[in-house]
């Protein structure tokens, strides 16, 4: 699949199912991910895969941040695909290279990923929201010092195989100016 077919053929898939890529396909495909543009190549993010019951062990991390939200609800949210990919912005503080650009380039990174899933088959959808705030899922996941969590992707094979639709490119002319 060519790269401007990835972009816009991709779609975000809620319902995924078995398979996911294992380990080390997806080691495979982040070497890929990891050329995105990264001032000073460092790399400020890593990736924490979690599968099967230790998706249990986030939902009780989540549900002891939550308590106004019924822990079946969450259990069923962790569960929605083989594999959360969880991921983690370790900024290089006091770096030449400003946090902002490490988050631009870890940004650039997921998102280089999510089309490589995509070129390969898979489904995958982005998640935030609670699971990025959990002082609890931070705690157990090791986060140290400015490491933060920016969230989780949602992977495996979508239940429909209709590929999906090209969409149209975007009218971009409002959003781009030529400097004379």
């Amino acid at each position: 699949m060519d790269v401007m077919t990835a972009v816009l053929t991709r779609r975000s898939t809620s319902v995924l199912r078995e398979p996911a890529p294992n380990d080390e396909e997806f080691r495979y495909l982040l070497q890929g991910a990891a050329t995105a543009p990264d001032h000073g190549r460092l790399r400020p993010w890593r990736w924490i895969l979690v599968r099967g019951e230790q998706q249990e062990v986030l939902a009780g991390c989540l549900a002891a941040d939550s308590p106004d939200t019924a822990p079946d609800h969450i259990r069923r949210s962790l569960r929605r695909a083989p594999l959360k990919a969880v991921l983690v912005f370790c900024p290089h503080t006091g770096h030449k290279v400003p946090e902002w650009e490490q988050l631009a380039a870890a940004s650039a990174m997921a998102q280089s990923l999510i089309l490589l899933l995509h070129a390969r088959g898979y489904g995958s959808k982005w998640r935030t929201g609670r699971l990025c705030t959990s002082g609890t899922l931070a705690e157990r996941l090791g986060l140290n010092g400015p490491e933060r969590l920016l969230g989780a992707l949602d992977v495996g094979t979508a239940d429909s195989v209709q590929p999906a639709e090209r969409r149209a490119p975007a009218d971009v002319r409002g959003h781009l100016s030529v400097l004379d």
